[in-house]
């Protein structure tokens, strides 16, 4: 059991702040990698909440490979992402304010296969084939972001 499952025995369903890490994987042809969430079953980029002692690296290395199978070789950091555009209730009623270290990736080892447990599919999308109504809510604004600095240095 991760380390927010254990306070929310302490916090109930409250709001959290909760630090998280996040991956933008890139292909060869720029396409970016999405994960269809099995809680609500909304697109968006594999990433969770960091664990007592990880390094935020550490934390998107982790969740990049249980979410996705995919083993990063490097990641550069691309923002930190705050503020109520990255607040969230959960499908169970948990409540979050995220806040997120974004990495991209193009350089990965692997392929794609779903966890079962929070990944219900995955696909590399071309960026005009996202469409933002089905993008997690608090992926969205960095999504977005992420697209727009990929688009600028095409």
């Amino acid at each position: 059991m991760g380390y927010i499952m254990e306070l929310r025995k302490w916090v109930g369903k409250r709001p959290l702040i909760m630090a998280a890490a996040g991956v933008a994987v890139m292909d060869e042809e720029e396409k970016i990698l999405l994960q269809q969430r099995v809680d609500n079953d909304m697109w968006g980029l594999p990433g969770g909440a960091l664990e007592l002692g990880e390094t935020l690296e550490e934390a998107a290395k982790r969740e990049l490979l249980e979410e996705t199978g995919l083993t990063a070789r490097s990641l550069e950091l691309f923002n930190v992402f705050s503020g109520e555009e990255l607040h969230y209730t959960y499908p169970n009623g948990d409540e979050v304010y995220i806040v997120s270290a974004v990495y991209l990736c193009r350089d990965f080892t692997g392929n794609p296969v779903n966890d079962d447990e929070e990944t219900k599919d995955l696909r590399f999308f071309r960026k005009d084939e996202i469409d933002f109504k089905w993008v997690n809510p608090p992926d969205r604004p960095i999504l977005a972001a992420v697209l727009q600095y990929t688009a600028k240095s095409e």
